[in-house]
């Protein structure tokens, strides 16, 4: 089972080393929780989906990386648990019996479009989020007692923000053509060059994903500042 593309291993390398080095040894049971959980989850939900790339990668654990290179257990801990919580709530929410509904205004949209989120998605996401808490509590005391909840809350934050991005930020584009109504993520053909319909257009799913961990990272320096 190929989980990660030849960059995607470097990234990965590049990422676990940095956390090593800021964290200890300690630092890389979070990591290898939601690469070894996230990809299972997505072999599941999607089949045949492709392995992940260093851009994916990056999109998922830089912040982490940095945070760990601080010195930062909690704000590593909470970009990582809002990475888990993403990916738990998207791949768990695939199965959902109902369609999703965009976090802005409770429309029902597609399978699989940024925004979207289902009541069995959230529930995943948010027993991901806890779970990467958990791990952390287990290889950091610092972490423990109020500090799991801590990482845990931070990482719903991330997963709500990344949800928010993706409903509002994230670039969307519309097939041109009268009465097709194609909408897609990125840039391409249908009948004729796709035409950018909302959002920024540098900002693609991987942003997304990158300003999800963010949040969940500052979230939980937040949080741990505030409850020491």
């Amino acid at each position: 089972m190929k989980w990660l593309t030849r960059g995607g291993v470097a990234a990965a390398l590049i990422v676990g080393g940095a956390v090593w080095w800021g964290l200890g040894w300690g630092g890389l049971a979070p990591l290898f929780a939601f690469l070894f959980t996230g990809s299972l989850l997505t072999r599941l939900a999607e089949g045949g989906a492709g392995p992940r790339n260093a851009r994916q990668v990056l999109a998922n654990g830089a912040v982490a990386a940095v945070a760990a290179c601080l010195g930062s257990w909690p704000a590593a801990a909470g970009a990582i648990a809002a990475a888990t919580a993403d990916t738990w709530a998207t791949e768990i929410g695939s199965f959902s019996p109902h369609p999703p509904r965009l976090i802005t205004t409770g429309a029902p949209v597609p399978r699989g479009r940024s925004g979207g989120m289902t009541l069995l998605g959230t529930l995943g996401g948010i027993g991901g989020a806890l779970a990467i808490a958990t791990v952390s509590a287990l290889v950091a005391p610092d972490l423990r007692g109020q500090g799991v909840w801590v990482v845990g809350v931070a990482g719903c934050v991330g997963m709500l923000v990344d949800s928010l991005a993706g409903a509002t930020l994230q670039a969307r584009y519309a097939c041109p053509a009268p009465g097709c109504g194609a909408v897609r993520e990125r840039p391409g053909q249908c009948h004729g060059t796709v035409e950018l319909d909302r959002g920024v257009r540098w900002l693609d799913n991987d942003g997304v994903n990158l300003v999800g961990s963010l949040s969940g990272a500052l979230a939980a320096a937040v949080g741990s500042s505030l409850s020491s």
